[in-house]
């Protein structure tokens, strides 16, 4: 399987996008689409691992109690159980590519 990802990438005014690059029984692998002022609000997965992989903009990762600014080619990784989220506190559209595993 072969992805172009910016064919993936989408955008919505109302909430950010969670488009779907890659989905198997054991994980997925997603593109989150953010715009300016849209997030991902912070949860956790009790059993799965979360990579977000900054492709494009400098949207904020949360990790825990650690918040940090990433740029495009930086990662965060939420171990499971801990609270993680993104947002877009930027005028600029932000996108991260995310893998989890095992799927929820």
């Amino acid at each position: 399987m072969f992805v172009a990802l910016k064919k993936q990438e989408q955008f919505r005014d109302e909430k950010m996008v969670k488009a779907a690059v890659v989905d198997s029984p054991r994980m997925f692998c997603d593109l989150y689409c953010l715009k300016p002022a849209q997030f991902q609000k912070v949860h956790a997965h009790e059993d799965a691992d979360k990579i977000y992989v900054v492709q494009r903009g400098r949207p904020t990762l949360i990790i825990g109690e650690q918040e940090k600014v990433l740029e495009a080619g930086e990662l965060a990784y939420a171990a499971p159980g801990v609270p993680h989220g993104v947002r877009n506190d930027t005028d600029e559209e932000a996108i991260c590519l995310v893998f989890m595993t095992p799927r929820p």
